[in-house]
């Protein structure tokens, strides 16, 4: 090797050896006569000491150095890096190559403009602050394998040129130069494929797969994103659920020293809709959603009265504890429910035994306003914020309103906060093209009871699935479910969306094909990687953890790609640009 050590490995234990470091120059001090240069690579620095004048030498210049290790004098240690009490009396240096004028300063580089850092992203990642991101993202990994490895799992690849089977995202497509005419798709996920494997017999697999998306971008979304691919044979939901927790709990305590408790709370679907508006809630805080239909049906205020007199109607509120809030901050949070659709924001405030004071006040009784202030168990000071309109959008509205005063109030404890949402619907309703589609994907179980009671009366939307979405603060990091193992059900479920028999063949008949050779009950589950450890890192982006990501444009700065490709590469796929 070119080093004898690493710049993060030297100690007091070193003293008096010689030794040779390679590295990159991090700052140059000339003190006239004795210059200090601190060394680094990706395990610390060193101090090197040389006597006499140098000024060839600059920030990022790649160099080798030999010398011998002495301790610090005292009173110049530093305690803040390992290698902090010695440093390196130099005899030789050599320059493997040297560095051009800097976009931006390497310790600086996380406070630069992202375009500029994604542009020359191999002096970003050489910041300490953005390699630790890839370091943990190393050690996580490593902490999946083991974990399910223990666990009895098999990983497996699976193909990246696959069949185009577009549900949801548009597929990548890769035109094929052997069968003109004809294309692959990258795989949106390895869904079919690990299927296919729980019917080959593998009873436990796992991967972790590099998974691609042509859609639009959003503000954390990548077009190429990795994710934890998961299937078991023979399980119910909870065999899942056990692994899972076991994973993410041994990541949060040998990656992060953060421990959590297990198992994870549990909401259906339905409660969580309820409750917090969400199927993804943040339960971090309280501000529960409480329904006071029935209390203020008979009330004077037409509003309420009126809304509660239609079959969908519901008059739901949340309670802000000890807002004191001013007529501004209503007047703001009036104006932000009505951009989340509601037609308007009632409220009251609490007053000294839990008196409601309110513009609205005068249409009920003292008896009720009293039941309202016990149902929201308020106490002064606090704010009740109230919706009245269609079920559904009430709960929306107050879906978004809780975040939105948890945040105006920082009412989120610090930590981490997981959850398992289940029994989503099976079925949504498509009303541009007036037709059932599924909520999650075909391959769905259906819940037992619910399919043959609510199927043969055509109730689809009073349908529950088998499907299960995992939460980390009010963000979904895992979506998965049991899968249909019975062809005669899955045929069902393709006529149910309107998928008829030669597109399903079209589509899917490998995997239909495979269904008739015996195929055991089995689900899975993908994690987004990318996206878990940003939150466990308390990053904004997800791209913070991927060492080469794209921009919001699903562009790579630094490759510039995508590109233009030249005419002859066309001709040889005989395809035109139009």
């Amino acid at each position: 090797m070119l080093r004898t050590h690493t710049c993060g490995e030297l100690t007091e234990k070193n003293i008096n050896e010689a030794v040779r470091l390679c590295g990159w120059v991090d700052t140059v001090r000339d003190h006239g006569g004795l210059v200090f240069i601190d060394l680094r690579d990706r395990y610390g620095k060193t101090q090197l000491v040389y006597s006499g004048r140098i000024t060839d030498y600059k920030s990022e210049d790649c160099v080798q150095v030999e010398g011998v290790v002495k301790g610090r004098p005292k009173g110049t240690e530093n305690s803040k890096i390992s290698t902090g009490k010695i440093e390196i009396a130099v005899t030789t240096i050599k320059t493997f190559s040297s560095s051009g004028p800097l976009p931006f300063e390497i310790s600086k580089s996380t406070k630069t403009n992202e375009e500029l850092r994604m542009t020359y992203r191999y002096l970003d990642l050489r910041n300490p602050e953005v390699q630790k991101n890839l370091f943990i993202r190393h050690r996580a990994c490593q902490i999946i394998r083991k974990v399910l490895d223990a666990r009895g799992f098999i990983e497996v690849e699976t193909p990246i040129l696959t069949k185009s089977t577009p549900e949801g995202a548009r597929d990548y497509l890769v035109p094929s130069r052997v069968n003109r005419g004809e294309f692959f798709a990258l795989p949106q996920s390895p869904q079919l494929f690990k299927q296919i494997l729980m019917v080959s017999g593998f009873d436990r697999y796992f991967q972790v797969a590099k998974c691609f998306r042509d859609e639009d971008l959003r503000a954390d979304r990548q077009p190429e994103f990795t994710q934890l691919d998961m299937e078991m044979s023979f399980l119910e939901e909870a065999d899942l659920f056990g692994v899972i927790e076991e994973v993410l709990s041994v990541i949060l305590k040998e990656a992060f020293g953060v421990s959590i408790s297990t198992p994870f709370p549990r909401l259906t679907y339905k409660e969580a809709m309820s409750r917090y508006g969400s199927d993804k809630p943040d339960l971090r805080f309280g501000l529960a959603i409480e329904d006071l239909s029935a209390l203020v049906k008979n009330s004077e205020f037409k509003v309420f009265k009126d809304v509660v007199s239609t079959d969908k109607g519901a008059i739901l509120g949340i309670a802000v504890p000890k807002a004191e809030a001013s007529r501004k901050d209503i007047d703001d949070l009036t104006e932000f429910s009505k951009a989340e659709g509601a037609k308007g924001l009632a409220y009251f405030k609490v007053g000294p035994a839990g008196v409601l004071d309110s513009p609205i006040a005068k249409f009920f009784d003292a008896a009720t306003l009293q039941k309202i202030s016990e149902l929201f168990k308020a106490n002064e000071g606090d704010l009740i914020l109230i919706v009245a309109d269609d079920r559904a959008r009430a709960q929306k509205v107050l879906g978004a309103l809780r975040l939105r005063v948890a945040q105006w109030k920082k009412l989120a404890s610090t930590g981490f906060h997981l959850s398992w949402v289940t029994e989503f619907p099976l079925f949504k309703w498509n009303e541009e093209d007036k037709r059932w589609e599924c909520e999650h994907h075909p391959f769905t179980c259906p819940h037992a009871e619910d399919w043959k009671k609510f199927r043969p009366a055509g109730e689809l939307g009073k349908i529950r699935s088998r499907a299960y979405d995992l939460v980390l603060n009010g963000n979904e990091i895992a979506s998965g479910s049991v899968r249909i193992h019975e062809k005669s059900v899955q045929k069902e479920i393709f006529d149910a969306i309107g998928l008829d028999e030669k597109e399903a063949a079209s589509r899917f008949g490998f995997l239909l094909k495979a269904f008739e050779f015996g195929a055991p009950p089995h689900g899975g589950i993908a994690l987004g990687i990318d996206r878990i450890l940003a939150i466990f890192l308390g990053l904004e982006s997800i791209r913070e953890v991927i060492a080469f990501p794209k921009n919001q444009k699903a562009v790579c700065p630094m490759t510039e790609a995508p590109s233009p490709v030249n005419e002859r590469q066309l001709k040889d796929l005989g395809i035109k640009i139009r």
